[in-house]
Parts: C-alpha cells; structure tokens; sequence
C-alpha cells in the first residue's frame, strides 16, 4: 500500500533525491548499485516500469495525487508518496509540475556492447555528445525510426541524466544501449570491435570525401553503424580514420550542417533497414 507523505520543507530527507542531490551524487559511481534517476511525467515512469526499472518514490503536486496513487498501485513494493503545495515545488523545479509527476528510480544494470549488437542490424554511435536534450532526441530518434541499439562513447552525456530522459519520453527504456570503450579503448579499439562484431561503420561529418547519405552502398550493407559527433567540433579525425565511410547530408541555401540530434534523425531514417 502507498504511503503518502505530506512535506511542507524541502529539507525532508525523503526528497533528497529530488531536492539536494546533484546529477553526479545520483549516479553514485563509487556505489553504482545504489544510483538512482530522476523519471518525469506519467508516460515515462510507466514506460520505465514496463521495462523492469525500480522505483524508489514518488514526488507530486497535491493536484496531481491521483496520478501517483495509479503508479503506486502498479508496482508490488510499498512506494512512498511524497506530496506538497504547488508553490513549494515549484521552488525545487522552477516551474509548474505540469506533467504533474516524479519519481525517483534505481539505476539498471548497465547492458554488455557486444550482447546487444549480437542482436542488432542498425546502431548509433554516440561520440562526446554532452548536451542532455540531443541525447535524448537521438534516443527518441532511434527508437521511432527503426535503429536497434546506441552505443555512447565515455565522454557522452548520462542518457539517465533527468532532462535526458524526459526529453526521450522514456525511449531510452526501449532502445538497448552501452558505454562503448569505457576501458579506454575508445576510439581505436572501439571501432576495432565494432568491425569484428560484423558491421561496416559510417561517420557523419563534412568533408570532401564524404558519400552522400542517400549513397545506395549503404542501405545496402547488412549491418551499420552510424558514428555521431559533437554539437560543436563534430566527428575527431582519429574517430573518422577508423570508420569504412564518411557520409553527409547534402545542404542548401548556403547552411553547411544541422543540431546533431536533427542529423540523426535523418540518418536513422534514410538508413534504416526497408
């Protein structure tokens, strides 16, 4: 049964999660098994519990209770439900809580490279992408737009990061995804493995030698991944060196590229198996 918890002081220790805690201490590197993340919106905690993930509490407006009483009934352990005036939270978000819920959830288990590509015919690699809003448009990208997996190389974003995965609408919890070359085996090794896993590699970056996407040698390969840079200096040469092509989307009206998370989008669906 929901225990519903009525706090009038942010400082309550059962909202820490939500209130005191930075990015990074909810990660909880040194004990990853107590990591948590921040789900919100009815969606996509349902979408994550669908998927296995655990929650740990709830956080809601008084407004939306209603909503947190349905989420509670679904899972088998008691969840805390913590509730407070809509002035009060908004000084915790900054806004309205107009998607009326958080909750707080423990990290998955992080999924082997290779297991996942054993399965897949169409990937996305994700190269020191930092900005956790393109992060999660390329998983809500893939997911819609039929690529199987996204690997993300070490210096990429949390996808668990909380504006992550909002923005992903919770597709991060359907499309299998890695850290590729956390060993520090990135790049060189990385791609390496990617060719011994069975696929050719295309990198998305401007340069002359570049393929254009609609490149009938690509769709016509039987596994791909698709290498994406950063939003500011792209694809590094040493990553670039190590792929099969190099690929581009032809542009007009003098615009020389797009946000990444629009460049992918594109790809997955130019690329993606017919």
């Amino acid at each position: 049964m929901a225990q519903i918890i009525h706090i009038d002081d942010l400082q309550h220790e059962g909202v820490r999660p939500y209130a005191q805690l930075t990015e990074a201490q909810l990660r909880n590197r040194l004990e990853p098994a107590a990591g948590l993340f921040i789900a919100e919106s009815l969606k996509v905690i349902q979408v994550a519990l669908a998927a296995g993930v655990q929650p740990v509490s709830l956080l809601t407006e008084e407004r939306h209770l209603d909503q947190a009483l349905a989420v509670a009934q679904d899972v088998a352990v008691d969840l805390p439900i913590y509730t407070a005036s809509d002035s009060l939270l908004q000084q915790l978000t900054g806004y309205r809580l107009s998607r009326g819920i958080l909750c707080a959830m423990r990290r998955p288990q992080p999924l082997d490279a290779a297991s996942i590509c054993a399965q897949s015919r169409r990937i996305a690699v994700v190269d020191s992408v930092v900005n956790a809003t393109n992060v999660g448009v390329i998983f809500r990208g893939a997911a819609a737009l039929g690529f199987d997996a996204v690997l993300l190389s070490p210096t990429c974003c949390d996808p668990l990061n909380r504006r992550s995965v909002r923005v992903s609408m919770g597709t991060l919890f359907q499309v299998p995804w890695a850290v590729l070359g956390a060993d520090g085996d990135w790049p060189e090794g990385s791609m390496r493995l990617l060719h011994e896993w069975g696929f050719s590699v295309a990198a998305m970056a401007l340069r002359d030698d570049a393929i254009s996407i609609d490149d009938p040698r690509l769709t016509a390969q039987e596994r791909l991944a698709v290498v994406l840079g950063s939003e500011g200096d792209g694809l590094p040469a040493e990553v670039i060196a190590q792929c099969d092509h190099t690929v581009c989307i032809p542009m007009q009206n003098g615009v020389d590229s797009l946000n990444v998370a629009a460049a992918a989008a594109i790809a997955f669906w130019q690329l993606r198996i017919r």
